[in-house]
């Protein structure tokens, strides 16, 4: 995208693995593995691995913080 005469870059998206995910939601890589799987967590495959948006999953964490507080 051009703004001006400037070129504006967007910023790389953080990408994690099943093992980052893990974790940051207190789970094993394996149940990581097969949420993404279920499509329960948003993911996509890079190769035969799993791979996920740290904005996806910062927003799944927080969802299920609010189910929590809210049962």
């Amino acid at each position: 995208m051009r703004l001006g005469s400037a070129i504006y870059m967007e910023p790389k998206e953080s990408i994690l693995n099943s093992k980052e995910v893990a974790l940051l939601l207190d789970l094993s890589p394996d149940t990581v593995n097969e949420y993404a799987r279920k499509s329960v967590l948003p993911a996509f495959k890079q190769g035969r691995q799993w791979r996920f948006l740290a904005r996806d999953i910062q927003s799944f964490k927080r969802e299920m913080q609010e189910e929590a507080t809210a049962a």
